[in-house]
């Protein structure tokens, strides 16, 4: 773990977030962990879009920053006489609504008498007693639906002590779902006992910044997170959430793919002299590219020396003397600096998957231009006082 921080931390060093420590780095750390699923092949599957939702919430102070051990969305209780904490809930998720079905089609009805309109609403009754009696029956404390949620079935749960949130967004319902076990249910009538979710250990509904917020923490092996962050201000916060978002990708990728490579120029030195080296045992024009794609990668090293105002021929030189013969493979250029340094010293270290998608990247798009015959533009020429002149071919006249 202190490694991935070391790894994570070189790339916020020259970020807003840096003042504060490891902060940002822990949080994305452990919010990548979170997130993290590994299925029967091994193969490890991290969606931080979709499951690690940051929530901003200016006001308070950015040491109160966290990753939640289960989910938070701004939400309320639907009734003032609904439970707003409940211990080890048992959570039901509904993608249904909880009131009365409109007709899908114009419908007039002609009522003669009080009794019909009675009957009209009496059926309206039954049918919401069935539904609410049906979530009764397995005995749930918390239902969270996408969809309404009629004032009737309100009056039905309340009664058996469930508490209700309404229209809560699919993508909060999906993380709910992956935080507390739960399995989102589309009709009431298929609600089976494995549905309900049974690993959240606390619901709260909480009053943060003027509005309410509800939380299910303390979730057991929680798949989903939020990560809450608080700040002075709304543009302090949206830094942070993109010094979070840099963290978080970096943390994902080496997660995945743990393999590492020495940064500050190294690798790319390493590689153009052992380039340039293999060019000199092939002869003829094959051996060209070799040496080209060598001589371009050295243009790294070679930045980062222009970057902080070293000598750049010289340190250069010598680093490409170092690398020479397979040696001193993790040598390079300090930043700070300007002087070669040992990057296992320093601690900068570049994911293998991002270095090696660049060298691809690049080789490609190179390739692709040596492939351009010419050049047609399909745009009109401005009609300039010698555009029209040319056009009407009175220059050739003369």
């Amino acid at each position: 773990r202190s490694q991935l921080r070391t790894m994570v931390q070189s790339c916020l060093g020259t970020k807003f977030s840096s003042r504060w420590g490891s902060l940002v780095c822990d949080m994305a750390l452990e919010a990548t962990q979170r997130v993290l699923r590994v299925d029967g092949a091994g193969k490890k599957e991290i969606d931080i879009k979709r499951y690690a939702k940051v929530e901003k919430l200016p006001g308070g102070d950015l040491s109160e920053c966290r990753v939640l051990n289960g989910v938070m969305f701004n939400k309320d209780i639907t009734h003032a006489k609904m439970k707003r904490s409940i211990k080890n809930p048992r959570i039901m998720l509904l993608d249904c609504p909880l009131e009365y079905k409109k007709g899908e089609s114009d419908l007039n009805i002609e009522v003669m008498k009080d009794e019909d309109w009675d009957k009209l609403l009496l059926l309206e009754e039954e049918y919401i007693k069935n539904i609410c009696a049906q979530i009764i029956l397995l005995k749930p404390d918390v239902v969270i639906t996408e969809k309404g949620l009629s004032d009737l079935a309100q009056h039905f749960l309340i009664k058996e002590g469930i508490s209700c949130i309404r229209r809560i967004r699919k993508t909060d319902n999906n993380r709910v779902a992956r935080a507390c076990g739960a399995t989102i249910c589309n009709r009431v009538e298929e609600v089976q006992e494995s549905d309900i979710g049974t690993k959240a250990g606390l619901f709260e509904v909480r009053k943060l910044a003027d509005e309410y917020f509800t939380f299910i923490e303390e979730c057991e092996d929680a798949k989903a997170c939020t990560i809450l962050l608080r700040g002075a201000s709304k543009d302090v916060l949206n830094e942070i959430e993109r010094n979070l978002q840099d963290a978080l990708q970096v943390a994902r990728t080496v997660v995945t793919d743990p393999r590492l490579l020495p940064g500050g120029g190294s690798t790319e030195m390493h590689i153009a002299a052992s380039l340039i080296e293999k060019s000199k045992t092939i002869s003829g024009s094959g051996q060209y590219p070799y040496r080209a794609v060598g001589e371009a990668l050295e243009v790294i090293p070679r930045t980062l020396c222009d970057n902080c105002g070293a000598d750049t021929l010289r340190v250069i030189t010598e680093l490409r003397a170092m690398h020479a013969n397979d040696q001193n493979g993790t040598k390079g250029v300090d930043g700070a600096t300007g002087k070669i340094a040992d990057m296992n010293d320093i601690g900068i270290w570049e994911p293998f998957q991002v270095k090696v998608q660049t060298l691809k990247t690049a080789i490609e798009s190179a390739t692709m231009l040596l492939r351009i015959d010419d050049i047609v533009s399909g745009s009109k020429a401005k009609q300039s006082a010698y555009g029209e002149a040319l056009n009407s071919g009175s220059l050739n006249d003369q």
